[in-house]
């Protein structure tokens, strides 16, 4: 494994980072906490030490389980990188931003993003419970709230460093205008944002202004959910309650099937999964600091992990770019 430091922060993070949306289960069908669990003991022993989660990811049982995966581990070995500003419950009492509404266990639920310092404050204190910590390595804002200015959330997270309850604070999902405005007040140690083979819109500006300004790029999705695995072309039946089933309607899915199979080549003379080839190459784009990958068992986790195992040369490199122009 390959660990890398996090903009301008004392952080050492691992460059496949262990995401954790999947295990809480919302938008994903559920998953089995026994296989969840074994999903984070297989990372940390494969040399992933760094765990992503946010308190919507199943409306805090993500943390949960990563809290009780981490009993009897050494806590300064593992980095959690968590969330804030996703509110379910109604304890916003009406404030923030409306964002969607879902449902959970058939009933609805609307979601607002919420960023204000006492809501921050409030989710904090109830993420290190769950997490059953006294501290998180990185606060992220899940997503830009346009009811709350974007100084008053950096205030409230420099505030939580100097009182130690986190050690480094950043942003998720802001515009490279929101990034900018943040750093008035507080520069904020990286950006969490959507990027893959499919969807490279960061490069033109966000990445550029990132690396000149030492702020780091952690990247969610870039497996697509899974799609550029390639097993969704083998007539792999998701749940019906499987997000990715409406997910996947917004891709030419006949030229993605045609990128695969052009590159598969490269995987299999590796003797490497069409997963950890696109894996591999999204740690290798500049300005890329880390990359989340989800896993729902322990084979998939270590899967992951081995996608830092081998090196793509210029020829291959240039190869996969020449296919990814056709798309």
């Amino acid at each position: 494994m390959e660990y890398r430091k996090l903009g301008d922060t004392d952080l050492e993070l691992s460059a496949i980072t262990y995401g954790a949306f999947a295990i809480g289960g919302t938008m994903w069908g559920g998953n089995e906490k026994k296989d969840s669990i074994e999903a984070i003991h297989a990372s940390l022993d494969h040399g992933i030490s760094t765990l992503d989660t946010a308190p919507f990811y199943g409306f805090g049982l993500s943390e949960e389980l990563i809290g009780e995966a981490l009993k009897g581990k050494q806590r300064d070995k593992v980095q959690i990188l968590n969330k804030f500003g996703l509110v379910w419950d109604g304890s916003n009492q009406g404030k923030g931003e409306h964002f969607f509404d879902m449902e959970e266990n058939g009933k609805p639920v609307s979601i607002y993003k919420y960023a204000s310092k006492e809501n921050i404050i409030k989710e904090v204190e109830e993420s290190l419970k769950r997490l059953n910590t006294d501290y998180i390595d990185l606060l992220q804002q899940h997503w830009p709230d346009s009811t709350t200015p974007i100084s008053e959330t950096m205030e409230a997270m420099e505030t939580l460093i100097q009182q130690g309850k986190i050690r480094a604070a950043a942003v998720s999902n802001y515009s490279l205008d929101q990034l900018k405005e943040a750093t008035q007040t507080f520069t904020p140690a990286s950006n969490q944002v959507y990027y893959s083979m499919l969807n490279r819109e960061i490069e033109k500006e966000l990445v550029p202004y990132t690396i000149n300004n030492k702020i780091g790029i952690i990247v969610y999705s870039p497996m697509e959910r899974g799609l550029l695995s390639g097993k969704y072309f083998l007539q792999e039946k998701l749940k019906s309650t499987d997000h990715r089933n409406g997910y996947f309607s917004q891709f030419d899915l006949e030229k993605v099937k045609t990128l695969l199979a052009n590159i598969s080549p490269i995987a299999e003379e590796k003797n490497v999964s069409l997963a950890q080839l696109v894996l591999r190459w999204t740690t290798m784009q500049k300005g890329i600091t880390v990359v989340l990958a989800g896993a729902r068992n322990a084979e998939q986790a270590i899967s992951n992990a081995a996608a830092m195992s081998f090196d793509l040369d210029t020829a291959e490199l240039e190869l996969i770019q020449s296919e990814l122009d056709k798309i």
